[in-house]
């Protein structure tokens, strides 16, 4: 199964899968050069080592892609990948038509001919470009929102079938497939013409014609029992839709309709004309079981004289009552005739009948003569007809199966690959024994079942490491020893570049058969995370978001701002919404607000208070000034609230202090000067 977002051949996108069949798996996917949605089917690993179907299957896809029809599932594209096999279609939205027959239990016969007839115009459309459908089922029929009817799978049924063995995908389709085709005879037009009545017969009646506990009971039901007609259950089934139906489904494909065209006109015939009696049907003789090939010429003439001959019965017989009123009228009129008397009419009528009765006796004899001689053949027994209906068995050890098919055909016999084996004595694709002993007589139609050689026992070999190379050169490496890489899966690495091998299963040195199947797990690089939006957060949260997102803080600077506050991211480094690897740093720049200018303070000590006043003036800040008693001189500054040098928001308030002189009152010695010293003398 791919995983969602692979891309295949660089335009096609997975998107989820939609469904799986025994072949292929579909994927819903977009076409990114052309902007569309499509469905994309991908052969599965099973049939990726067979060239031979690959071969047909890329073949027939690309004539069916040439097949454009609205009652088509048209096909944009095939190609292969990384050693997928694909099919690039249209989308069509909407349920099979087995899904529709389940949900409604069976359909009315006025839907069953809409369908069919867009069915069949399918069909037809496919059959003028010489392409066999050869898996006409309901499963392959599509029915779209709209009501559009649409056939799918044209190109992989051919591609199937025309791979040397009935595979069991082909088998499972077997409840709707030919005589012909499971007997493995070649099939033409009229082939898919029975599988198309089958899908008529379900859809009338809600189930299959034939069933049983295994594909070959069924397939031997095709063979040899004939269908019985949907009227034994359908009572009110319109008598035309019954006549196509048993048409469509006859054993001998002569008797089919030869093509969808004239199978489209009978259908569009019933909707007008429901109880008509306009289907030209194959007559089948009495006493046998076996369905009589007859040319259309010869049944007309049979027909005709059948037809003749009753007239000239019902004409003698009707001269004869009109001969014998005139007799009674006569005799009335006359009066007289005596019933003895013998009319001219009735010798006639009497010579006529001796004639007759003269040529029956001399037949018997005739024939009692004959069969006395042996010149007539006498009808054989019951045991002889079971004789002449078996058959003896091929020898079929040594041939090829094309060889083989060939050699039951002419016996009218079936063929099917029950197994295949290695063989050390046989080449691969030759038969190495059958289940059916050679000269053993069965009845016509059997299938014989053989088993076919894969050739020789392969020899094991070592996985190649492979792992850190880049696809294209592992895939080399790998099939470089005869491995066969079947799948490429992808996935994230934080520590595998993106296109380069992370893994494979078998894992590396492990010891495999040659051929084996090999899946490659190639990195898609590190896993892509959202760059998240931080401008207007604050740090901390911004820090968050970045972890919740997968990634980290980076260098985280600050500057002024007139917009935002402080402490609040004003821009990031990566632009939001970004995809970038897991872990990446993401740098951002918070605020500090709006811009403020910084000035040093003077140093005011020893300065006068106007002096200190103006000094802070003129460095742009402001000052206030308190009074303190001192042993400085009154008047000047004694300390100051700012250091000197130290820097402050211009305009901000510095304290001083400054001196006052002392009170003399509190001078012991009754000096005015507060010095204790006078005037400094003794």
């Amino acid at each position: 199964m791919l995983k969602e977002g692979i891309f295949l051949g660089k335009r096609y996108e997975i998107l989820s899968r939609i469904g799986s069949g025994g072949m292929a798996d579909v994927y819903k996917g977009k076409d990114h050069k052309l902007n569309r949605y499509v469905a994309i089917k991908v052969l599965k690993s099973d049939y990726r080592t067979d060239e031979v179907f690959i071969q047909k299957f890329l073949s027939e896809a690309q004539a069916a892609a040439g097949l454009m029809h609205p009652n088509v599932v048209n096909v944009y594209d095939v190609g292969q990948d990384r050693g997928l096999y694909y099919m690039v279609m249209e989308l069509v939205e909407g349920i099979t038509l087995k899904e529709y027959i389940e949900k409604k239990g069976k359909l009315t016969a006025k839907e069953t001919i809409s369908i069919s007839i867009q069915m069949a115009t399918g069909i037809q459309a496919a059959h003028n470009q010489h392409i066999i459908h050869r898996d006409i089922k309901p499963q392959n029929i599509i029915i779209s929102k709209e009501g559009k009817v649409k056939v799918t799978d044209f190109g992989i049924a051919r591609a199937t079938t025309a791979t040397k063995t009935i595979s069991g995908n082909i088998m499972g389709s077997v409840h709707y497939t030919s005589p012909e085709q499971a007997r493995g005879a070649v099939v033409d037009e009229k082939s898919d013409i029975y599988s198309a009545g089958v899908t008529m017969y379900e859809m009338i009646t809600g189930h299959v014609p034939f069933d049983g506990d295994s594909t070959v009971t069924v397939a031997l039901k095709h063979l040899q029992e004939e269908i019985i007609s949907p009227a034994k259950e359908v009572p009110d089934i319109p008598y035309s839709l019954e006549c196509i139906i048993m048409k469509c489904t006859q054993k001998i494909p002569e008797h089919r309709y030869l093509n969808c065209h004239d199978l489209i006109l009978d259908l569009k015939r019933s909707l007008v004309n429901p109880d008509g009696d306009f289907v030209n049907m194959f007559s089948r003789s009495s006493g046998t079981d076996t369905t009589i090939v007859m040319p259309t010429e010869e049944m007309a003439r049979i027909q005709e004289r059948d037809y003749d001959e009753d007239d000239d019965y019902d004409d003698y017989d009707d001269d004869y009552d009109y001969d014998s009123e005139n007799y009674d009228s006569e005799e009335d009129e006359q009066g007289g005739r005596k019933k003895n008397d013998v009319d001219p009419n009735m010798k006639k009528i009497m010579k006529i009948l001796m004639i007759v009765a003269a040529a029956v006796i001399a037949i018997g004899v005739i024939f009692m003569v004959g069969k006395a001689a042996g010149l007539f053949k006498i009808k054989p027994s019951s045991a002889q007809t079971q004789t002449e209906n078996k058959v003896s068995v091929p020898n079929l050890v040594g041939m090829t199966e094309e060889e083989a098919k060939a050699a039951l055909s002419k016996k009218n016999l079936g063929y099917y690959v029950s197994g295949r084996e290695a063989s050390d004595k046989y080449d691969k694709g030759i038969i190495i024994r059958q289940e059916t002993a050679a000269k053993k007589k069965v009845a016509k139609n059997s299938q014989i079942n053989v088993v076919v050689s894969t050739g020789k026992k392969q020899k094991t070999v070592s996985v190649p490491d492979v792992v850190g190379q880049d696809e294209a050169s592992a895939q080399k490496a790998l099939e470089a020893v005869g491995l066969v890489v079947a799948n490429s899966e992808a996935q994230y690495s934080d520590t595998v570049a993106e296109g380069k091998v992370i893994s494979t299963s078998p894992s590396a040195r492990a010891e495999v058969e040659e051929g084996a199947k090999v899946t490659m797990v190639v990195s898609l690089g590190v896993e892509k995370a959202t760059v998240p939006t931080l401008t207007g957060l604050a740090a901390a949260d911004a820090d968050a978001a970045l972890a919740a997102a997968g990634l980290a803080g980076g260098n985280v600077t600050e500057e002024y701002s007139d917009e935002y506050e402080a402490g609040i991211v004003m821009n990031q480094g990566t632009e939001p919404d970004k995809k970038v690897t897991k872990g990446t740093a993401v740098d951002y720049v918070v605020s500090k607000g709006p811009e403020v200018e910084m000035v040093n303070v003077p140093s005011l000590t020893n300065m006068t208070e106007d002096a200190a006043l103006q000094a802070l003036e003129d460095a742009g800040l402001a000052g206030n000034v308190t009074y303190q008693s001192s042993s400085v001189t009154p008047g000047y500054v004694i300390s100051q609230s700012a250091a000197p040098g130290s820097q402050l928001e211009k305009g901000t308030t510095v304290d001083i202090v400054v001196s006052e002189a002392q009170d003399s009152s509190q001078d012991g010695s009754g000096n005015g000067d507060g010095t204790g010293e006078g005037t400094g003398e003794p």
